[in-house]
């Protein structure tokens, strides 16, 4: 005799709904905690919501160049605007492109407008200016008794093992080969240098009288602002940019570096950025010297920066180094120490990582970006108007989401509860990953977001009357509950995968063709979609299958919305039985 077969075993979701239900119960006690541990407990607002202002810059070709505006100038130029935006002391600007000829700068409340339109509407400016006096960027302690400088002092020195303190040098030797010849060496570039300790009063380091303005009352004056001026004050920093990038070549001026750690006094500009051709970060692996950056210069441009380094390889530290100065600040200041560097090319090297390597090579490319960019768009938005568009989103929100429980409830009952259940832990899991993505990747929450939120609520109640409605049928077939939530799970799980997968894939489309705030819409809206599964699968059909167990869903009570009768399901007709022949009927038989 054959043995019986076995019927299929039920899934994870289906033997053992609870650790399913244990998983998503895991998730929301990780977010929560995650988002309570990082110190966010809101999301981070655009600039839609919170106020602001924002700038379309679009770019136009220089004359002479026609095929200017491509990917690498436009991400060059965001990058050189990201550090005019964050000079200003915003934290959360935003700096994007938009299709191929236009950046979008979002930035928010709190900014001065008109200087920040200023600084992004006009182009970079690039100079190589000769270093005369460089020290710890802190103030000066006692600039009144500061003496007359002497420009014998650095402000730095080697370390006590006798090393190079990581000043980058820049050399050439008349020996070389051609493809070295003309080279900028550097012995471990940093950015800028940090003095072990503040140098006293006494020690100052004072500007070359040479550059000075004429004048001893000119000399005073400018000896007297750089002791007074304290770089690592971000205010303090940026006034000082300010000032030197509207500063003409011509004229010695103070300058911080990126850091604030250090602070310059420099000499009039013999090179400028439009001097330089191109500049790349290349990594050279035959003399080991890793990272490093190329520069090309023009004709013009080679002949001048050959007569600058020749004038500072006579000269001693600091005032053999030239300052890269770009918008005001120093950005990298290289020794020169063995003659002049001719032929066109020159190189830095030293330390660089690739990254540090390629912002260099960005810096310098720049000053001969023949870009221009003119403000095509300004809008501004004020926090008032923003907290009324944020209040008004949120009042939709709630209608919508009113409706959807109204007619769950109306329509079915007991099972409105589940329903309601669902879409509680996907707001859940939609708010603490929304709170965790704004610190995390810069998501900000804009209106076209939370349009997508509110959308997200009719897909997800969509996810479950699909479940319902197959529950119901099995039951309109005359199986019991706990049957029909077994049966009507595969197919109704094949339709919900397929409806979310044409809405993530319309989400993605979206995400990918379009810019700016409606990548907001797109990118809600596709995170809402793959959270409406992971409920669906963790949360709904598991908690359907414990309900199936209870006598209130499982015996189909009138408010449990799974009750036959108001399905229409009318009970099977039973046979009956042929009745006994009587005595008649035999006598008759």
């Amino acid at each position: 005799m054959a043995a019986p077969k076995k019927g299929r075993r039920s899934s994870g979701s289906q033997g053992r709904p609870g650790r399913a239900l244990a998983v998503i119960l895991i998730a929301i006690v990780a977010l929560t905690g995650g988002m309570f541990v990082s110190g966010h407990t809101t999301p981070r607002l655009g600039i839609d919501l919170a106020g602001g202002t924002s700038f379309t810059l679009e770019a136009k070709n220089q004359p002479g160049k026609p095929n200017a505006i491509n990917t690498d100038n436009m991400n060059t130029a965001v990058s050189i605007i990201e550090r005019r935006v964050n000079g200003l002391g915003v934290s959360e600007a935003e700096v994007q492109t938009q299709g191929e000829k236009h950046i979008i700068v979002n930035i928010p409340k709190g900014t001065n407008a008109k200087q920040a339109r200023q600084q992004v509407g006009t182009t970079a400016q690039l100079y190589f200016r000769p270093v005369t006096t460089t020290t710890s960027g802190q103030k000066t302690p006692d600039p009144s008794s500061t003496p007359s400088p002497s420009a014998s002092a650095s402000g730095k020195g080697d370390d006590k093992g006798g090393k190079p303190s990581g000043t980058p040098s820049a050399s050439s030797s008349s020996s070389a080969s051609p493809s070295t010849q003309g080279r900028a060496l550097s012995e471990g570039l940093k950015a800028d240098k940090k003095p072990s300790e503040t140098p006293s009063p006494s020690d100052t380091p004072k500007p070359d009288p040479s550059k000075s303005p004429p004048g001893s009352a000119g000399q005073q004056e400018l000896a007297k602002q750089f002791a007074n001026l304290d770089c690592t004050k971000p205010a303090a920093r940026a006034a000082a940019a300010d000032k030197a990038a509207n500063a003409k070549p011509s004229d010695p001026v103070l300058a911080c570096s990126e850091k604030g750690d250090s602070k310059f006094v420099l000499g009039p500009s013999e090179v400028e950025g439009t001097d330089v051709d191109d500049a790349s970060a290349v990594f050279e692996s035959q003399n080991g010297a890793g990272w490093i950056v190329q520069l090309d210069f023009n004709g013009k441009g080679s002949k001048k920066f050959a007569k600058t380094t020749g004038e500072l390889t006579t000269k001693q530290s600091p005032q053999n180094r030239f300052a890269i100065v770009l918008d005001g600040e120093v950005v990298s200041d290289p020794e020169v120490t063995q003659g002049a560097i001719t032929g066109g090319r020159a190189t830095i090297s030293g330390g660089f990582t690739q990254q540090s390597s390629e912002d260099l090579a960005n810096v310098l490319s720049y000053g001969a970006l023949p870009l221009s960019f003119d403000i095509a768009d300004e809008t501004t938005v004020s926090a008032a108007l923003g907290g009324e568009q944020l209040d008004a989103g949120l009042v939709a929100g709630a209608i919508g989401l009113a409706l959807v429980v109204i007619y769950l409830v109306v329509y079915y009952r007991g099972l409105a509860l589940v329903a309601m259940a669902s879409l509680g832990v996907s707001a859940i899991l939609t708010y603490t990953i929304m709170v965790l993505l704004g610190p995390g990747i810069g998501f900000a929450l804009n209106l076209p977001a939370v349009c997508g939120a509110i959308v997200a609520i009719g897909i997800t109640a969509d996810s479950f009357i699909v479940y319902f409605e197959r529950i119901r049928d099995e039951i309109r077939e005359g199986r019991s509950l706990r049957p029909a939530v077994e049966r009507g799970w595969p197919r109704a799980r094949r339709t919900i995968l397929v409806s979310d997968f044409v809405s993530f894939l319309a989400a993605a489309v979206l995400y990918i063709v379009t810019v700016g705030k409606v990548q907001g819409f797109a990118f809600t809206l596709g995170l809402t979609t793959l959270l409406d599964v992971a409920v669906v699968f963790l949360f709904t059909k598991p908690l359907m299958t414990i309900l199936a167990r209870r006598p209130f869903f499982g015996n189909g009570h009138s408010w449990s919305g799974l009750d036959p009768k108001r399905l229409g399901v009318t009970p099977p007709l039973r046979r009956r039985r042929p009745a006994a022949p009587g005595p008649a009927d035999t006598k008759e038989a």
